[in-house]
């Protein structure tokens, strides 16, 4: 399978408080994304708590896009005005180059609208 020069792409990461995954991205599509993978995980940071001898991790959820730089600027400003870190999804984001992409499937994608 053939390797794909990016050029313009971004690897939008967006790292949220479990549960909010719906509302970011409805924000996000507003913003011009297209699609995304959503990833549980889990937070450990300076307020990391036990209680009755069991670690209390905040759980979270991973947003990962793939979009042109344009797109990525606005998805970010979005997500910072209406979800960022003093809402109560205290979401996070940052960008980095996608140096390549490739199809790793073998049937054909729909068209783009």
């Amino acid at each position: 399978m053939e390797m794909e020069s990016s050029g313009d792409i971004q690897a939008l990461m967006i790292v949220i408080n479990a549960g909010f995954s719906t509302e970011v991205m409805d924000v996000a599509r507003a913003a011009g994304a297209k699609g995304a993978t959503i990833m549980n995980a889990r937070g450990e940071g300076l307020m990391h708590k036990s209680f009755l001898g069991i670690t209390l991790d905040s759980e979270k959820e991973m947003i990962l896009m793939l979009m042109d730089t344009e797109t990525a600027d606005k998805v970010m400003a979005a997500v910072k005005a209406e979800m960022g870190v003093n809402s109560l999804a205290h979401g996070i984001c940052f960008t980095m180059p996608v140096g390549k992409t490739t199809v790793i499937n073998n049937f054909p994608l729909p068209p783009a609208e």
